[in-house]
């Protein structure tokens, strides 16, 4: 019982919404524009989302265990699962965690190309896993030289939405690319927002995210810009969402203004502050899916 809520805690099931929404959202524009769905290319797709997720947490856990051991101001979206830390599991069956969910994303695409005739899928999983390799691992180690929340941005606001649409159209040529313009800034906040609880054991490892870089209150106030040009944008250039598809995302923003002064890491203020973040942006990607498939 004890090794199943490890692997569960390293799991982070929480997160999966970063990944769940952004692919339904791809879905979502092909339903929009052909008024039909695969039920299980759906399926299939949300499988991949799974255990890419589980990739990506496992994976992120096994290359930041000296960084996550210094971390004290870690909390619900940062600073990894603590079970390599807490020796809850030990790094080898994190490893093996790691291998079970790289096959089993390829054998998903695997499944979409010989079923259902999409052969691309397995570059588009190429893509997500190389890009997990090139934020946390060596020689690249993006997430340590700079550059690591705009990885993240492409891989889940980028590559995930063009996969859902390509797995049901069988192409991304009549993908609305324009709708990028407001899932990318979105996406680019929520990876800026999860990395500010961890700013002083980033600095003390020598990780060049955003906060270590410019400093947290600077970081603060990217955020929330960013995600007032993600909401004006979505109303401009997806003219079936509503205003009820921004406004969660609007209340949201209003609270994390209010929350930029007095928040250190470590603070209950800053753990609202990025609660409010993650919540925007996934609230706004799930609204305009929900809004296209109505």
């Amino acid at each position: 019982m004890k090794k199943v809520k490890a692997w569960l805690q390293a799991s982070r099931l929480a997160s999966q919404s970063y990944i769940f929404f952004p692919l339904l959202l791809g879905q979502s524009c092909w339903y929009a524009q052909q008024k039909t769905l695969d039920i299980w290319i759906l399926v299939l797709v949300h499988a991949y989302g799974l255990c890419v997720q589980l990739y990506i947490v496992y994976a992120n856990d096994y290359a930041d265990t000296a960084t996550d051991r210094i971390n004290s101001t870690y909390n619900l979206f940062s600073g990894g699962s603590r079970v390599l830390v807490d020796g809850l599991l030990i790094p080898r069956e994190l490893l093996a965690g790691i291998m079970i969910t790289v096959l089993a994303t390829i054998l998903v695409g695997a499944m979409l190309w010989h079923f259902a005739a999409r052969p691309f899928s397995l570059l588009f999983i190429a893509v997500s896993l190389g890009l997990l390799w090139l934020y946390s691992y060596k020689p690249v180690q993006l997430s340590y030289r700079g550059g690591g929340e705009l990885l993240q941005m492409l891989g889940v606001g980028g590559v995930l939405p063009l996969f859902g649409y390509y797995a049901q159209a069988g192409t991304v040529t009549g993908f609305p690319l324009m709708f990028l313009a407001f899932i990318l800034p979105a996406q680019l906040s929520c990876a800026l927002a999860t990395a500010l609880p961890d700013q002083p054991s980033d600095r003390q490892s020598g990780k060049r995210t955003c906060a270590v870089l410019f400093g947290a209150a600077a970081t603060k106030v990217i955020i929330s810009a960013l995600n007032i040009v993600s909401i004006a944008t979505c109303l401009f250039v997806f003219p079936r969402a509503p205003l009820r598809c921004v406004m969660p995302s609007l209340v949201c923003n209003a609270f994390m203004l209010m929350l930029i002064p007095h928040s250190p890491p470590g603070s209950r203020r800053l753990n609202l502050f990025v609660t409010c973040a993650v919540a925007s942006t996934v609230l706004l990607t799930a609204m305009c899916a929900v809004a296209l498939l109505l």
